[in-house]
C-alpha cells in the first residue's frame, strides 16, 4: 500500500513538473505568436458619436429652432483617489475653473468612490471655451486626473416663445413634444456615429470611425416677423381687454401656407415648464403633480387647432355660396327679414327681431348685415342633403390633416341627426362645431376661386447637405365651388366690409374683404360670447387670409364682433407690406369708384344685423345686373 502511494505521488510530480515545463517552453517560443492571435480577435469600441437634431427654420430661413453642442462634466472617483497628488491637483483645477470647492468635491469622491463614471448634475451644458481653459491646465499638470467631458447636443430657440405653438419643443433626450418638433420627429432625428477598431496581427490599432447622420432641416411655411407682429398685437388685446381665450390664424388662401399663427398666451420654448406665465408663485407652489400636469398641457395647447366651437355668422359665406353654386339663389333675388322664422314649430329669431326684422335683402345685403333669417330661408331651399353635402367638401366633422399633432375634428350634424330646427340653425353657423384651421381653410377655399388646398406649416424638408428631400408644392386636395361663385362672394363680403357690418376690418390703401361673426355660447342667456372675423385682401386675388377668434371678451357686452375687426386690421396694416402685398394708387382711386356706383347706405354705426332699407335690394340688383352684362 505505502508503495503504490508512494508511486502515485511520484507520478503526478513527474506531470506538474511537465506541465509546468511545458508553459515556459510555450511562452518562449510561441508568447509571441498565441498573443497576436488573441489580440487579433480583441475589439474595442468608444461611446456613442451624437448626431446634430436638424434646424427648423421659417419660409426667409431665419432660424427658429437649432442645437448647439454642449459638454457636461465627468468624474472618474476611482481613478483620482488612486493618488494622493491626482486628488489635490485636481480638485485645485475643478475650483479655479468651475468653482467647485474642495469640501464638495472630496465629499463627492467620498460618496462614489466605488464609481468610474459620476456625472456632475449641475455642471451640465458647459460651453467650449470653458471646457478648453480645464484642459489647458491639464496639459500642464499631468497630475490631474480622471475629469473627461460628454459632448451632446442642446436645442435652443432663439426666438424664445414666437410661435411656440407651432414650433414646439423637446424632451431631455431630444425627442419632439408638440408642434413641428413632434409632427417631423422622426426628419429632425438623425443617426449617432461610433469609433471602433480592432488590433491586426502586427498587433497595430486599426481605427473605423462612422460618422454620425445628422437630422434633416424643417423649412416652415411660417413668417418669424409676422408671427412676432401677431403675439404684439395679441399680448397687447389681453392687457387692455382681456378674454378668456383667442387665436388667430394668417395663412396664404392660394396655397395653404400658414404664414403665422398663435393661440394667447404662447410659452417659453426654452423654459417650456415655466407656468409663472399663467400662475403665481404661490399658486404654482400650491399645485399637486396632476395639476401641474394640467396646467402645462392647457398651456401648451393650441387653440387653433385643438378646441371646437360654434363659428357663428363667419359660416355664411360659405352657405351662401353653396346655394350659387346649385343655382337656388342668385344676386338678383330678394328676401324679406321679418325679425324670425318659425321651423318645426320653433320660433328662431333674427339678430335685428327687436327692430322688426332688416327688411327686404339681397343675398349680398344679407351678408352686409348679417341677416340669419335669410340665412335660415336659403338654408331650407338647398335642402338637408345639399347642406351636408357642401358641409363635408368643405372639410367640417373631420380634421383638415394639418401637419401639426393635436388637431380636433369638430361636430357636425348627419342626416340621421339633422332636422328642419338644425338645419336652420347651422345655415347661420349654430348648433355645429368647427375648429378655427378648419372655418380657415373652408373660407380660403371660397375666396380663392373655390380650391380646397390641405393647410400645412413645413414647406420643404432638406438634408444636412442641401439636398431637397421633400417639397409640398401642390396641397390641392379637392374643388367646392365654381370661379364664378367664388367671384361673387368676393365681392359681397367687399362690400361687407366697405359699406357693412365689419367696416371696422378696413385697412387704409387695400381693398379687404370678409365677414364677422358673434356666437352665443351654451347655455345661453349668461351673455357669453365668441366673437370672431374672417378676412383677406385683394379682391381679385386674395394673398392673404386672417381669421380672429376672441372668446368671451372681459367686456360688459360681450356681443359685438368689433373687438375682432378691429384687432385684424392693426394686424394687417403691418404684416401686409411684410409679405409683398401692396396696392397702386391707381388701384385704390378705382376700387373706391367702383364702391361709390353701388348705392349702399352706409351701416359704418350699426351693430352686426343692424336695420337696412328697402332701396339696399334695388341697388344691388342693379350692380347684379351690370356684372353678368359685363
Amino acid at each position: 500500500m505505502f508503495f503504490r502511494i508512494l508511486l502515485a505521488f511520484c507520478l503526478i510530480v513527474l506531470i506538474s513538473f511537465g506541465l509546468v515545463g511545458r508553459v515556459v517552453y510555450l511562452n518562449e517560443k510561441k508568447g509571441a505568436s498565441y498573443e497576436k492571435r488573441v489580440l487579433s480577435q480583441r475589439s474595442y469600441s468608444s461611446n456613442e458619436i451624437n448626431y446634430r437634431r436638424g434646424d427648423i427654420v421659417d419660409r426667409n430661413g431665419n432660424k427658429l429652432a437649432s442645437s448647439k453642442k454642449t459638454y457636461d462634466l465627468v468624474l472618474d472617483p476611482v481613478l483620482i483617489l488612486s493618488d494622493e497628488n491626482y486628488v489635490a491637483d485636481t480638485g485645485k483645477a475643478l475650483e479655479k475653473v468651475f468653482d467647485i470647492s474642495r469640501a464638495k468635491f472630496e465629499k463627492i469622491l467620498q460618496q462614489q468612490s466605488s464609481l468610474q463614471y459620476y456625472v456632475m448634475q449641475d455642471y451640465k451644458g458647459l460651453t467650449k471655451d470653458v471646457v478648453k481653459k480645464f484642459q489647458a491646465l491639464g496639459e500642464k499638470n499631468k497630475n490631474i486626473k480622471g475629469v473627461t467631458f460628454d459632448e451632446r447636443y442642446e436645442r435652443y430657440y432663439p426666438y424664445s416663445t414666437v410661435g411656440s405653438k407651432i414650433i414646439g419643443f423637446c424632451s431631455t433626450e431630444n425627442k419632439g413634444i408638440w408642434g413641428i418638433e413632434n409632427r417631423y420627429d422622426s426628419e429632425l432625428s438623425g443617426i449617432n456615429g461610433r469609433k471602433y477598431g480592432y488590433f491586426n496581427s502586427n498587433l497595430d490599432l486599426v481605427e473605423t470611425l462612422k460618422e454620425p447622420v445628422n437630422g434633416n432641416k424643417i423649412i416652415s411655411t411660417m413668417d418669424v416677423n409676422v408671427q412676432g407682429i401677431l403675439e404684439r398685437h395679441m399680448n397687447e388685446f389681453q392687457k387692455s381687454t382681456g378674454s378668456k381665450n383667442m387665436g388667430c390664424i394668417i395663412m396664404n388662401p392660394q396655397n395653404g401656407e400658414i404664414y403665422a399663427m398663435s393661440s394667447y398666451p404662447e410659452f417659453n420654448l426654452n423654459d417650456p415648464r415655466d407656468l409663472s406665465v399663467l400662475y403665481s408663485k404661490e399658486e404654482i407652489e400650491r399645485m399637486s403633480d396632476k395639476k401641474k400636469t394640467e396646467a402645462l398641457n392647457a398651456l401648451w395647447r393650441n387653440f387653433c387647432i385643438s378646441d371646437a366651437y360654434e363659428p357663428g355668422s363667419t359660416f355664411k359665406p360659405m352657405v351662401i355660396a353653396a346655394c350659387l353654386d346649385e343655382g337656388v339663389t342668385n344676386g338678383k333675388r330678394s328676401y324679406v327679414c321679418d325679425g324670425s322664422q318659425k321651423v318645426g314649430g320653433v320660433e328662431i329669431k333674427c339678430v335685428a327681431h327687436d327692430r322688426g326684422g332688416h327688411g327686404t335683402l339681397t343675398i349680398c345685403g344679407a351678408l352686409m348685415e348679417s341677416c340669419n333669417d335669410v340665412l335660415m330661408q336659403l338654408g331650407a331651399d338647398l335642402g338637408r342633403e345639399r347642406f351636408l353635402g357642401y358641409v363635408n367638401n368643405f372639410g367640417f366633422g373631420r380634421k383638415t390633416e394639418i401637419d401639426l399633432p393635436g388637431e380636433a375634428a369638430g361636430g357636425v350634424f348627419t342626416t340621421n341627426t339633422m332636422h328642419s330646427v338644425e338645419l336652420a340653425t347651422s345655415s347661420f353657423g349654430q348648433g355645429q362645431t368647427v375648429t378655427m384651421i378648419q372655418l380657415a381653410a373652408a373660407f380660403s377655399s371660397v375666396i380663392n376661386g373655390g380650391n380646397y388646398y390641405e393647410p400645412h406649416v413645413v414647406r420643404e424638408i432638406d438634408s444636412d447637405s442641401g439636398a431637397v428631400v421633400s417639397a409640398k408644392e401642390d396641397m390641392l386636395v379637392r374643388r367646392v365651388v365654381t370661379e364664378e361663385s367664388s367671384r361673387k362672394i368676393r365681392q359681397y363680403l367687399y362690400k361687407t366690409v366697405e359699406e357693412g357690418t365689419a367696416s371696422p376690418a378696413q385697412v387704409p390703401g387695400y381693398q379687404v374683404g370678409g365677414k364677422t361673426g358673434t356666437a352665443e355660447k351654451h347655455p345661453t342667456g349668461r351673455g357669453n360670447y365668441l366673437v370672431s372675423f374672417a378676412g383677406f385682401t385683394p379682391i381679385d386675388k386674395p394673398e392673404v387670409m386672417i381669421y380672429m377668434v376672441i372668446d368671451e371678451p372681459h367686456v360688459e357686452d360681450q356681443a359685438h364682433s368689433y373687438y375682432a375687426t378691429e384687432l385684424s386690421s392693426d394686424i394687417m396694416k403691418e404684416v401686409l407690406p411684410l409679405l409683398g402685398v401692396y396696392q397702386s394708387a391707381d388701384t385704390k382711386k378705382k376700387d373706391k369708384t367702383k364702391a361709390a356706383d353701388i348705392q349702399i347706405p352706409s351701416t359704418k354705426e350699426a351693430p352686426e344685423g343692424g336695420f337696412a332699407s328697402k332701396d339696399y335690394s334695388v341697388a344691388e340688383s342693379e350692380a347684379e345686373n351690370t356684372e353678368e352684362n359685363e
